[in-house]
């Protein structure tokens, strides 16, 4: 089995053992079709030629985590933690370019905080740039889109070959932002895959909470109480159960819509933009996964 099939495997298994989560596919009649899946022109950088782009959104996938952190990060108008880290990413490189493998080796967390319009010595921007240094060290000489060529068409192969060249991106089980890589390439318009509707929804804490939200999941009432009054969930069993039940929850949801799980995926976490969804609390955990 590959990578995906892995992860469908162990989900799957998490799910049929679950202590602290349910899955209620009936709650799932309720979830509609949304618009087509684009990233954002304004908020990501998508502008440049096809390798700079390549290169934004593979230095932007080496740091697309820290959702325990966003609610103490200080956040453009408007905009999550996500599209804030994005955004600031994408007017450094419309300002200077991108950073060579070399500029990537030497950063600090200082310097991080600095593009990303945060506060120096924030927790963060440390892992932020350990992790861009781990990119650095990982492309040695390569561009990246040549690490996106060698994988010669399989969104699969690139997951594993980020899976297995940079620590952050070993989630296992789940390898989130690995995946998430080809679709944000194939979204920007950038790389092709043949076979990019093998891949996973990106199990993170705003789609199970978008699911938990419409019913589809439902958690243990003292796991729900810490989540509601917003106690930090360790890196853990609790919070890869409800990764893991939404993931496996999306296979059948998207079946059932006859869209591939990526699909499905944008469609909930616009859905988790809304004012309703935003309102209440998700599972926070601070991870370098997510």
């Amino acid at each position: 089995m590959g990578l995906c099939d892995d992860v469908r495997a162990s989900c799957a298994a998490i799910a049929a053992g679950a202590r602290w989560v349910e899955i209620h596919l009936d709650a799932a009649e309720e979830i509609a079709p949304g618009p087509p899946p684009v990233l954002d022109p304004q908020r990501h950088y998508l502008e440049g030629s096809r390798a700079e782009v390549c290169t934004y959104l593979l230095t932007l996938d080496a740091i697309n985590f820290g959702s325990g952190w966003f609610p103490t990060l200080r956040k453009r108008p408007g905009c999550s933690g996500y599209h804030t880290v994005a955004w600031a990413l994408a007017d450094h490189f419309r300002a200077h370019g991108p950073w060579s493998p070399e500029d990537l080796e030497l950063l600090d967390g200082r310097r991080v905080a600095a593009v990303l319009e945060q506060e120096p010595g924030h927790e963060l921007m440390e892992l932020y740039a350990e992790a861009l240094r781990d990119l650095g060290r990982f492309l040695s000489g390569r561009s990246a889109l040549e690490v996106v060529s060698s994988a010669s068409g399989s969104a699969e192969a690139l997951a594993e070959a980020l899976a297995r060249g940079m620590p952050f991106f070993d989630d296992r089980g789940f390898y989130k932002r690995a995946q998430i890589v080809a679709s944000n390439m194939a979204l920007a318009g950038v790389a092709d895959f043949y076979d990019l509707d093998k891949l996973t929804i990106f199990a993170d804490n705003l789609v199970p909470h978008v699911l938990r939200v419409d019913g589809v999941l439902s958690y243990d009432p003292m796991l729900s109480t810490r989540i509601d009054r917003e106690e930090l969930l360790p890196p853990g069993e609790e919070e890869r159960e409800i990764r893991a039940c939404a993931l496996h929850a999306c296979e059948a949801i998207a079946t059932r819509l006859g869209v591939p799980p990526r699909i499905l995926d944008v469609w909930l976490w616009n859905r988790g933009q809304e004012p309703r969804y935003k309102a209440l609390p998700r599972h926070r955990t601070r991870t370098v996964f997510y």
